[in-house]
Parts: C-alpha cells; structure tokens; sequence
C-alpha cells in the first residue's frame, strides 16, 4: 500500500469536516478528484475507511486506525519542513491554532499580529470552534494550541491562563432591560434577538444555554461581528450578548445600555491548552509564550 502526504492530509480533512465534498475544499481539491483518492487508498489497503450516509462520512475501525498514523506522520512532516525552512528561505513553521469565539473577536487579533511581525517565516491556520471541540480536537493533534473557556475540562492537557473576560446584554435606550442593572439569561429570552451567525461557535453555545432554559433563542436576525450586532441592537431589532470589551468599545460611538449577566457562564476566564509544551514544534512553542506574555 502506497499513500503520499496529499492522500494522508485529504484523509484527515474529510474526516474533521465529516464531509468528503468539504474535505476536498478544505485540501484545494476537486471532489472528483478527493473522490478518486480516497476509493483509491481504500483499493490499495482492501478495506473501507470510511462509512458514508446521508449525514456525512465517519471513519471505520480502518480508517480510525489511519488516522492516528495519518496525523503522526504530517505532524513529522510538518517538523522536518520547518527545521529545514531556515535554509529553504520562505516560511518555514506553521501553527494551527483552534480558538473560541470571544477569543478570535477580542484578543487574538492584536496577540496574532505582535507574534506575525516578529516571526516573518511563520503563518498561522486560526479556526473557529467550541471549546468542548477544541479540548477533544487538541488531544487527538488536530490543532497545536488551542483557546478555550475556562470552565472546560481540559483532561490530560496542559492548560496556561490566558484572558479574562465577561458577557454583557447591550440593548437600545429605551428598551424594558436598559434600566436594570443585572439580569439573568433567563430574563432576556423574554425578548428578541441579534446573534451572530448560527455556525459561530457563541451562538451555538448560547441556543444551547437556551435549551437547558426551556426556552427558544428568538433570533431576528444574524451577523458576522458583535460590532456588527451592537449597531442593530441600537436600532431597536433585539437585544445582543457580547463581550463585556466589545461592549465598552461600542457605547463610546453608540446609544447602548450595557446590562450585567447574572449567571456563572457570563465570565470567561480563557486558557491556552496545548498537548505538552516539550511535545510542539518550536514556532508553535514560541507563540504559546507570546500569548502568555501578552
């Protein structure tokens, strides 16, 4: 059996996106030609990798097995790549770094782009999740350092404190809740919404915050940024949960009323999470202590 670093990467892509059509997009493949790679690694080992159903793609007990090896031999590669860059000229280390919402909106931009401007031979693969999937997807080598809420468990992982933040109702003047002080999450189902995107991994956290309420979300409407969601929350659509920083910024150009959540989820304490320090390369090394510095 023969498979070359595209198969093994492809193979790992379909299998995160649980998707063959977005594993190929996610490789800068065509499908037909994922398609053919993946049937042809199946031909050559004379098993099946993956299962296929209407909801998607999910590793067989062969295809688990290649996984693993699949992601120890690109995590190899990626080493031999970037301990060789500094003779090949160009970039010579990549991190893959998995982050939360509150985390890619508020705090990693400005770490990211101090890091970047001193380390002109790294790029940096940023991706949004949940922080139940980045803890999962970190243990398994999926990323090398991760962001997450602090009230995950994190099992096996090393994790290092990182920022504290906390999530704020901002509502229109005028609005029933712009006079209180502080409300619970229970309180502000009552009203409408301006949420994010419902992929975005906030507002699944927050539909799910919903559920264990009893109660429905009642998004009017959904945006790209909580900039985005304060400026309609300000024109009277609904009510919005930011980050209490996102919030401080937009009440100095808008007519908001910031309200306090009451329950224990509302302050994020985010933490880096990482495998082992000794086990990452050492780019990703170097931007977990520029982030912990920061």
């Amino acid at each position: 059996m023969r498979f070359d670093l595209t198969d093994l990467r492809l193979f790992c892509e379909v299998v995160d996106a649980g998707s063959i059509t977005a594993g190929a997009e996610k490789s800068a493949l065509a499908l037909a030609a994922a398609s053919t790679r993946i049937r042809g690694m199946e031909l050559s080992l004379g098993a099946s990798l993956l299962a296929r159903s209407r909801q998607g793609v999910t590793p067989t007990p062969a295809g688990r097995l290649l996984l693993k090896h699949a992601r120890a031999i690109l995590a190899q590669s990626a080493r031999m790549r970037e301990d060789l860059g500094a003779f090949a000229g160009g970039v010579s280390g990549e991190v893959k770094v998995l982050a939360n919402t509150n985390a890619l909106t508020e705090f990693l931009p400005e770490a990211l782009s101090s890091f970047l401007a001193d380390h002109p031979h790294v790029s940096v693969d940023l991706e949004e999740r949940l922080s139940d999937e980045i803890v999962g997807l970190i243990a398994e080598g999926v990323g090398d350092v991760g962001i997450v809420a602090g009230t995950v468990e994190v099992g096996a992982l090393a994790a290092y404190p990182f920022r504290t933040d906390r999530f704020v109702v901002v509502t229109a003047k005028g609005h029933p809740l712009a006079a209180r002080g502080r409300v619970s999450f229970a309180e502000v189902l009552e009203h409408d919404f301006v949420g994010l995107d419902r992929a975005s991994s906030i507002q699944r956290f927050l539909t799910g915050r919903s559920a264990r309420e009893g109660r429905p979300l009642r998004l009017r409407v959904q945006l790209r940024s909580f900039d985005a969601v304060c400026r309609l929350v300000e024109c009277g659509v609904g009510v919005g949960i930011v980050p209490q920083t996102t919030a401080s910024r937009a009440v100095k150009t808008t007519a908001l009323e910031v309200v306090e959540l009451t329950d224990d989820w509302a302050v994020r304490e985010l933490k880096i999470v990482v495998r082992a320090m000794d086990e990452l390369r050492p780019y990703a090394r170097e931007l977990v202590e520029s982030l912990r510095a920061a």
